[in-house]
């Protein structure tokens, strides 16, 4: 189960050319700067861009091979744009109903009662969308995609237009979507804060290119093309809540590898988090350290050592447990003097933990 998609297109000064074979399941983030050929990219997988060469295959349904091409309104997917585009003039319930209606009965795959509960719009079904704010209006549109019945939900940038505590409100509906929905989608982005709740795999794109694509995790850790989800270079990881410490406001989180606090963020025990690590927060010992103020240190591996964008830094990536990695900064002189190389076990000092979401 997967999507091959394949794209060569010029158009004036600009010229996309992918070839990736991405997940068929979970959430893939194009991510990159604006104009790098994000929204391009997903419109010639949606079938709007008339690609005259290239293949797109969905979880084994062929939607493009060379010059033969399904028209967009045959290709089962769902497209939210940035957006809402929903009918003004029309109730909330019969955008809805228009979403449907696409859609033979014998081949729907999300039921009006599940998208109406997931997107939390029950109570805004009897009302006009003009009258509605920008957050509730995307909440109905992606609402609509998913009673379109996808076998793929293709979103650009659905939040670009919201303010920052729009964005706030509207992500647990998104990460809801991810956990319990089993449809693939493809989300654009150029915000680092989206990427690293959302995806599961990401492309990084730079002038129509793809410069690396692989699960968030491990491209997050690499060192050979370090990759910048906002101001710095970092990974992320996938955890659980296993103890919370009300006297002090801290969470307990476990992951593959080994245990980290962070600031408890009201999770219940035994919830799913994620945790963000900046390599610039990373400090490496050859011994725990002790009368530290740090709470969070690791026994670790150092796995590769690749030079930094600047000729005093070493950018490290270190092995926790079998499958885990973090990054750390450190000056070349700190890497000579601690005789730092692959497959020596070190110790991470882990100076600031952010919990995602």
């Amino acid at each position: 189960m997967n999507l091959d998609i394949r794209f060569r297109q010029d158009f004036p000064g600009f010229t996309l050319d992918v070839d990736l074979q991405l997940p068929g399941r979970g959430v893939t983030a194009l991510f990159g700067p604006s104009g790098c050929g994000k929204s391009t990219l997903l419109r010639c997988i949606a079938g709007l861009n008339a690609a005259p060469s290239g293949r797109c295959v969905v979880n084994g349904e062929v939607w493009q091979d060379g010059p033969h091409s399904l028209p967009t309104h045959q290709r089962r997917l769902g497209y939210v744009f940035q957006e809402p585009q929903l009918f003004a003039h029309l109730s909330v319930s019969a955008n809805l109903q228009y979403g449907r209606q696409r859609t033979a009965q014998a081949q729907q795959r999300v039921a009006w009662e599940r998208a109406v509960e997931l997107l939390g719009i029950g109570h805004l079904l009897e009302r006009r969308t003009a009258g509605l704010s920008g957050g509730e209006r995307q909440r109905i549109a992606i609402a609509r995609a998913l009673l379109t019945s996808p076998r793929l939900l293709l979103m650009d940038e659905p939040l670009a237009a919201l303010d920052q505590a729009r964005k706030n409100e509207f992500m647990p509906y998104l990460e809801r979507l991810h956990r319990e929905l089993d449809i693939p989608v493809v989300y654009v982005s150029h915000a680092p804060d989206e990427v690293a709740r959302l995806a599961d795999h990401i492309v990084v794109m730079e002038g129509g290119r793809s410069l690396a694509s692989g699960p968030l995790a491990e491209t997050l850790a690499r060192v050979d093309l370090p990759i910048r989800l906002g101001e710095d270079a970092g990974v992320v990881l996938e955890g659980v809540v296993v103890e919370r410490d009300a006297a002090w406001s801290l969470a307990r989180v476990a992951f593959p590898g080994g245990c980290l606090w962070v600031r408890d963020g009201g999770q219940e025990k035994g919830t799913t988090v994620r945790i963000r690590i900046l390599a610039r927060d990373v400090s490496l010992a050859l011994s725990p350290a002790t009368d530290t103020s740090l709470l969070n240190s690791l026994p670790v591996v150092v796995d590769q050592l690749a030079d930094d964008s600047h000729p005093a830094l070493a950018l490290c990536r270190l092995r926790v447990g079998t499958s885990s990695s973090l990054l750390a900064r450190l000056t070349r002189r700190s890497a000579a003097a601690l005789g730092l190389e692959p497959g020596q076990a070190v110790w991470a000092q882990i100076k600031a933990v952010a919990l995602i979401g």
